[in-house]
């Protein structure tokens, strides 16, 4: 099982690599750095790509309704989302 800094790690490289996010490095990118805004600045097709992402590198279907503000409001709750996902899928009798 992946622990939250090694996802946080990969959803940094994901978004410097997918997103094409020109200058920047996954180590300039803070944990708590706001991804939308006055942040990394993604917009919704930034926000669509990324989920399509997160999606292949971690095996995981997001839907629609699962993805909100909170958990897209910056690397750390993104990586303790997916680490939920994970979890949840790891163990099939947990709550979710």
């Amino acid at each position: 099982m992946m622990n939250h800094a090694t996802i946080a790690q990969r959803i940094k490289h994901l978004l410097v690599d997918k997103l094409h996010l020109e200058g920047l490095t996954p180590e300039s990118i803070a944990d708590d750095m706001s991804l939308f805004g006055e942040g990394l600045g993604l917009d919704s097709v930034d926000a669509l790509e990324l989920v399509v992402a997160l999606e292949k590198e971690f095996a995981l279907r997001i839907q629609s309704h699962e993805v909100g503000r909170e958990a897209f409001a910056s690397v750390a709750a993104l990586a303790a989302y997916v680490e939920g996902r994970l979890s949840a899928a790891a163990d099939p009798h947990a709550g979710g």
